[in-house]
């Protein structure tokens, strides 16, 4: 049955691109690759511990932004964010439960761009986030060209498909199992990739440059993966967390309970008490092993596309981006999962492969397939890496000025009406020279909603009718400050002189975020000069004074908190 849905979905495609308008062959096309909860635990970002060959070989040809952030970590949020360019207090989604489209303003998609300009666009997996907050069609036909594709097998995902040492079926978090056993003998990830490389075939020779977007499941929960992977990171090898426990001066406010775990079959098992009940060491080291071994599958269907680019002869002309919505906590700060402003959570991993840019236009192959069960050792070698803070609201302008079409402009201060702006910034121009050194005035930003000063059983993922206070965070070279104050969902307005706590951490001598040094600051007449600024200045511009206020304050004293 699911071949026969993908034979008739890629005729309908075919069908329906052969009417499209050619568009001239000289522009790139691009293959957009969305990983799903997916944090820098890569080899080609330092991580020792995972397996990921054949994202490292992708990062060794590309251009890899090293310090790369989410604007919200949170799947719909960070993803329709990405994909507009607008940050969430623009599109005015910070839950799952509302169209941007209806609830915000009518804005142009960075598919939707690319579309209006001639390309072909597909989308195949998890792009955007699928329900309301996408009208329940993936934003087409704004954004596609075609009905997006969701694999069959995710049907099951959610369902009790773990099979338990009671052999019974569970709804667990961890959930290795044997493909072959499961419905269809496949998985989610496994049809995305098949249907994204006969989409691949089907633009072979064609006029019409394309914008294909593959989102993959993993590492989402529940680790539903194939139970081989685990083999590649053996238990008795798995380290816990450098520092699993809650920071002693962490506002409540900031601290994410993690109930989506809790509520796994295999998690509630466990007994651990809310909201700060850390789980058992031994369990620990069981998901840092699924979150690993989920990667490396990942990585493997990963592979797979790349490898159909050099058999299609599509390498040379072809763009390839590699990112995520958000990271994922492993243990860090007490917390799991994302759902806050901790590095882990928001950090994510960006890498652009510009064919004759980043890597010489290739003769052969480009990108074999790497096994990573027979996998020797390898380095990650590229010296074509930023440092520079950069944003997911930058993904949309620099893909545009790539392949050659005009970036969306700056977005005014109230864009609500503008269909087509940017508050982001544009990075094409990071691939014309190389970084010599990082520019420490370069900003990243993100936010976070809580219903309360307190973590709550809804704090992870509150309604937007229950948010009570947003937590603005800023990350310069230096620093992290976040700033928790009160905020009106009625209104979307956030009131910057109703502080429910703070964040600071001074990066080089606390780069994991444990001590949060907010507390022993001063901060009444820093407060007093950000009042008096006029309504209209925005919040990012309001926390870049502050922060300067703070830091300027800290070197006076001989930088001593």
């Amino acid at each position: 049955m699911c071949f026969l849905v993908r034979v008739c979905f890629l005729l309908f495609v075919a069908l329906t691109l052969a009417a499209g308008v050619s568009a001239g062959k000289e522009r790139r096309n691009v293959l957009f690759i969305i990983a799903d909860d997916l944090r820098t635990s890569l080899g080609c970002y330092g991580d020792s511990v995972v397996k990921s060959p054949n994202i490292d070989q992708l990062a060794s040809k590309s251009q890899v932004f090293l310090n790369a952030y989410a604007q919200q970590a949170v799947c719909a949020p960070s993803r329709t964010s990405m994909l507009t360019s607008r940050r969430p207090d623009t599109t005015r989604l910070y839950d799952f439960s509302s169209y941007w489209r209806v609830h915000a303003g009518n804005y142009t998609t960075l598919p939707q761009h690319l579309k209006s300009q001639g390309y072909v666009t597909m989308s195949v997996g998890k792009v955007f986030h699928q329900g309301i907050a996408s009208n329940f069609t993936d934003d087409f036909p704004y954004s596609w060209s075609v009905p997006a594709y969701h694999p069959p097998s995710y049907h099951y995902e959610n369902l009790e498909m773990c099979r338990g040492k009671d052999g019974a079926l569970h709804r667990n978090l961890l959930c290795a199992v044997n493909v072959s056993e499961q419905p269809g003998a496949v998985l989610p990830d496994m049809e995305s990739a098949a249907q994204a490389v006969g989409l691949l075939k089907s633009r072979r020779g064609a006029e019409q440059p394309f914008f294909l977007a593959v989102g993959f499941h993993k590492p989402h929960i529940p680790f539903r993966i194939p139970q081989e992977y685990l083999s590649l990171y053996p238990l008795d090898k798995m380290t816990l967390a450098p520092d699993p426990d809650v920071p002693e001066l962490l506002p409540p406010v900031a601290y994410n309970p993690w109930m989506d775990l809790k509520v796994r079959d295999d998690v509630r098992q466990l007994n651990t008490s809310f909201p700060y009940g850390p789980i058992p060491k031994d369990f620990q080291l069981l998901i840092r092993q699924h979150y690993y071994a989920a990667v490396s599958y990942v990585d493997a269907q990963v592979g797979r596309l790349l490898t159909a680019l050099d058999e299609l002869g599509l390498s040379n002309d072809t763009m390839v981006v590699l990112t995520s919505d958000h990271g994922w906590s492993l243990g860090e700060h007490g917390e799991w999962a994302k759902y806050s402003n901790f590095n882990v959570a928001t950090q994510v991993p960006l890498m652009f492969y510009v064919p004759g840019v980043t890597s010489d236009r290739p003769a052969a192959s480009t990108f074999p397939f790497v096994d990573v069960f027979s996998q020797s050792e390898r380095s990650f070698k590229n010296d074509r890496v930023v440092k520079n803070m950069v944003e997911l609201v930058d993904v949309f302008p620099t893909i545009s000025s790539l392949v050659g079409l005009k970036a969306p402009g700056p977005c005014p201060e109230v864009s609500l009406k503008v269909e087509l702006c940017t508050e982001g910034s544009n990075r094409a121009s990071t691939f014309r020279r190389r970084e010599k050194r990082p520019n420490k005035e370069h900003i990243a930003f993100s936010q976070y909603p809580r219903p309360a000063d307190t973590p709550q059983l809804n704090s992870d993922l509150p309604l937007l009718k229950d948010i009570k206070v947003m937590g603005y965070s800023m990350r310069t070279w230096d620093y992290r400050y976040t700033l928790w104050v009160g905020f009106n969902p009625a209104t979307f307005q956030a009131n910057m002189t109703d502080v429910h706590g703070g964040e600071l951490y001074m990066l080089a001598d606390d780069p994991g975020e444990d001590f949060n040094i907010y507390s022993i600051l001063e901060h009444v007449p820093i407060v007093t000069k950000v009042d008096a600024l006029p309504q209209t200045v925005s919040v990012q511009e309001r926390m870049k004074l502050q922060l300067l206020y703070l830091t300027a304050g800290m070197k006076v004293s001989g930088g001593k908190a």
